[in-house]
């Protein structure tokens, strides 16, 4: 169903919103008043459920007041369904609880937001078949761009849960060891090509400790966050041979201060593309396991007027973030709750709809473009960039916050 639920909080019932009643995603928040809680973004609101089930509104065992998500995943999917089902009761149009409930709302605007979970693990992969092609022919031309086995499996490496971070935290240019085309020898320095890398990040809200179905790893899916994976493109040009990146994805991951609920997400399901190979069985969809949501980055120079410069869709996905969590527990690989996964880069068939600023300006070769009539290939010191994200209704949308990061210079 794509209509608009309509709620008894006026500013959920825009169609700017990002944050309507079919939404209610879960986030972590503070201001001058309260200390870091679990909240739920309404409109321009944000719902404390900590004080709600502190009060008996809600009663999820304790789990909602934690600084943090993690409590309530565990408690499983009937839990999940049922709060959503509270909170879309207690906020809907005509609710016998909105004087009740109207003193516990905080607006959006006085919150400071958090990281709305702790990540147990983080994984990235490299499931966007444009972006691979993209950079596979930027590296090793156009016959051999993608890897023999991309067509097969969702490939992917293990990162660092320690360096995601939540939207608006600075991120400093990252040192490393560096060795271009004409270096005879290594040397040691910030890194020049710093990029970012545009992806949804899909969040685990059920352990498992052997190989699951993809049907199964997607009803273990909690949410999803918009993923920033900023990637030191020179550091990891030196790093990546044989084992893959390393300290050229290691500074920062961003994150977006909300986890839109797969149940949330539902109603904009769709259909991985057709596969130029068979998979195997084990990884072949029941059903439509991607989203359609929209999707932009946005460069905003320090001073400057922000540019959008680039606009693709999660739709352009070749494997699915259920299919990329069933081949990940294949070996037995135990999955916890609060694992991230990160789709990879999210591109599209064209220029406009490319994730990266290395698929943008063919590796620094075609700068892009700004509105002030800068131009970029790679990120600049004071650069903020931004992802955006939202699925879209009748009169409705499903967003996700920003995620955005400013750079700062290197540090001496």
């Amino acid at each position: 169903m794509r209509d608009l639920k309509e709620s008894w909080v006026t500013s959920a019932n825009s169609s700017e919103t990002e944050f309507p009643l079919n939404n209610l995603p879960y986030g972590v928040f503070s201001n001058g008043e309260v200390d870091q809680r679990c909240g739920v973004a309404i409109g321009d609101q944000i719902l404390d459920v900590a004080v709600l089930e502190r009060d008996g509104v809600l009663s999820f065992g304790g789990t909602l007041q934690t600084a943090g998500w993690n409590a309530f995943m565990a408690l499983g999917q009937d839990a999940w369904s049922t709060l959503r089902g509270d909170l879309e009761r207690l906020l809907a149009a005509g609710s016998q609880h909105e004087a009740a409930l109207t003193s516990h709302l905080v607006p959006i605007a006085d919150a400071i937001l958090h990281m709305p979970f702790t990540v147990a693990e983080f994984t990235d992969f490299y499931a966007g078949k444009h972006h691979a092609t993209n950079i596979g022919t930027m590296f090793r031309g156009a016959e051999n761009a993608l890897p023999p086995n991309w067509l097969h499996i969702p490939i992917g490496y293990n990162g660092r849960a320690s360096s995601v971070v939540v939207s608006g935290t600075d991120i400093v240019r990252p040192h490393g060891q560096l060795k271009g085309p004409d270096d005879e020898v290594p040397r040691f320095g910030p890194s020049a090509r710093f990029d970012i890398e545009l992806e949804l990040g899909a969040i685990v809200g059920q352990p498992s400790n052997g190989p699951i179905s993809v049907a199964q790893a997607f009803n273990n899916v909690f949410g999803y966050v918009l993923l920033n994976d900023w990637s030191a493109r020179d550091i990891q040009a030196w790093e990546y041979q044989p084992l893959g990146p390393f300290q050229a994805k290691a500074t920062a991951t961003t994150i977006s201060p909300w986890i839109v609920t797969a149940a949330a997400l539902d109603p904009f399901r769709t259909s991985t593309p057709e596969r130029e190979k068979p998979l195997l069985d084990y990884l072949q969809e029941p059903g439509p396991m991607l989203y359609d949501i929209a999707l932009t980055v946005s460069l905003t120079p320090k001073g400057g007027a922000e540019s959008v410069i680039a606009q693709t869709n999660y739709a352009e996905m070749y494997y699915s973030a259920p299919q990329q969590l069933a081949h990940h527990t294949t070996s037995g690989c135990p999955m916890r709750v609060a694992d991230l996964l990160g789709s990879g880069t999210i591109s599209g068939p064209e220029r406009e709809n490319r994730g990266s600023l290395l698929e943008l300006s063919w590796g620094g070769k075609e700068p892009i473009a700004l509105e002030d009539g800068a131009t970029r290939s790679f990120i600049e010191d004071g650069d903020l960039l931004t992802l955006r994200g939202a699925a879209h209704g009748d009169g409705y949308r499903i967003g996700f916050g920003d995620c955005s990061g400013r750079v700062l210079p290197a540090r001496k």
